[in-house]
């Protein structure tokens, strides 16, 4: 079978070469959003006589089938590779101890509490907060009822029940699993030094102070009053605070930083951690290279069901379609992703890996899926399917592919412009 172009992304070629006239061109193109192999066929082209016995639709129509099959396929045994390699070499994680949950959240009317660690969520075992998010969000997409399984501060088990079964689909752009109000452990909001000549020296905040509030706003972690001084650059912060002094208050405006574009605010402080807790709250997930492979293939196959489940519940409108994302979306995630180091841009890659071989199989003419099903049906009809009935699919999927690629470019537009 003869190949005529291999191209790396769609759209405008940016490099093409042939190393041998007549040969395979292979092309890199503008968007990098997977890529395609074009293939000598007659219905697309005239083909010269010597060549008959290499055309694509001169194949049976099972090497068909295998042939288009196994572009979704790489994208799957990618993943896998990936997931093999980070599983094998060692993923960094922290343990599923939780922060405390937000008053009146579904996770603080089941009782959890902060420095409360999961242990078995459902029955199934679970060590790190990666592990621990990707079953909730499971189980939220499901309209379950949760049952965890707690130890807390103390070293006292018990048992906690979440019902899940009324939970907002709608929300799922943001975090859902923070709008459960299951967020990861952070150290407590207490200054362990004020840098020379900052911000926080000058308004006199010492080591060992408490903050608990910031404009009339609780304050329960660090990362929370982080928040409030980076959303303020220039504008005075007052805050409430406690030490072995009783409580104060004091006012302090946050130096503006830039930072990526925009501006930010910044008093010089840093928070007082615990060493050893903090150690103990961190972990490595490393394995065998035949567990790990074990591991790979059932993330593999967890994340496809995943998505298939996610573009179910956006059909029915349980999910909002806001969740697509396009080009511009995809390629801000792997810039941060990146950013962060090359565990997540390799989970990253895994899952964009993932979702493509998932949406190739879906069964819409233009996709490898609406081939597959085309030859599904030869098999059982005994002959290839009209060319009227072709093209009628192809204008169907172009209308449906058209539709996909307008709504996650508002999206990401959306994103972009609202912040």
């Amino acid at each position: 079978m003869k190949v005529l172009r291999f191209s790396m992304g769609f759209g405008r070629p940016l490099f093409s070469k042939r190393f041998s006239p007549g040969g395979t061109e292979w092309v890199v193109a503008a968007l990098p959003l997977g890529g395609y192999v074009k293939m000598l066929d007659e219905r697309e082209g005239q083909v010269e006589p010597q060549d008959l016995q290499l055309a694509f639709n001169r194949k049976s129509v099972w090497r068909r089938f295998f042939i288009v099959a196994a572009g979704p396929i790489a994208n799957f045994l990618l993943a896998i590779a990936l997931y093999w390699a980070l599983f094998v070499g060692g993923v960094p994680d922290a343990r599923p101890v939780i922060a405390k949950p937000p008053a009146q959240s579904i996770a603080a009317m089941a009782g959890l509490e902060r420095g409360d660690t999961l242990v078995r969520i459902n029955g199934e075992a679970i060590e790190s907060w990666q592990e621990a998010r990707w079953r909730l969000l499971q189980l939220a997409v499901d309209h379950s009822i949760v049952v965890a399984d707690v130890i807390d501060r103390g070293g006292r088990a018990s048992r906690k029940s979440m019902d899940l079964r009324q939970f907002d689909l709608e929300g799922l752009e943001g975090d859902p699993v923070a709008r459960l109000g299951i967020r990861l452990y952070r150290p407590d909001a207490v200054v362990g030094r004020a840098l020379p000549g900052g911000v926080a020296e000058r308004a006199g905040l010492h080591a060992g102070d408490r903050i608990l509030e910031a404009d009339g706003r609780p304050i329960n972690t660090w990362d929370e009053f982080v928040l409030v001084i980076r959303s303020r650059p220039g504008e005075p912060v007052q805050l409430r605070i406690t030490n072995n002094a009783g409580e104060s208050r004091m006012t302090l405006t946050p130096d503006a930083v830039a930072e990526r574009g925009r501006s930010i605010g910044r008093i010089g402080a840093e928070a007082l951690v615990n060493a050893e807790e903090m150690k103990n709250l961190f972990t490595i997930m490393r394995h065998g290279p035949a567990d790990a492979l074990g591991l790979a293939l059932a993330k593999t196959w967890e994340t496809s069901i995943f998505s298939l489940r996610m573009i179910g519940r956006m059909i029915t409108g349980d999910v909002s379609w806001r969740n697509i994302s396009g080009p511009v979306t995809i390629a801000d995630y792997a810039g941060q992703s990146a950013q962060a180091g090359w565990v997540p841009y390799l989970v990253f890659l895994a899952i964009v890996s993932i979702s493509l071989g998932v949406l190739n199989l879906l069964p819409v003419p233009l996709l490898d899926g609406g081939h597959l099903m085309y030859y599904v049906a030869e098999i059982f009809i005994g002959r290839p399917v009209s060319d009227k009935v072709m093209e009628i699919g192809q204008r169907l999927g172009l209308a449906v592919l058209l539709m996909l690629m307008a709504f996650a470019l508002y999206n990401d537009f959306n994103r972009l412009f609202s912040g």
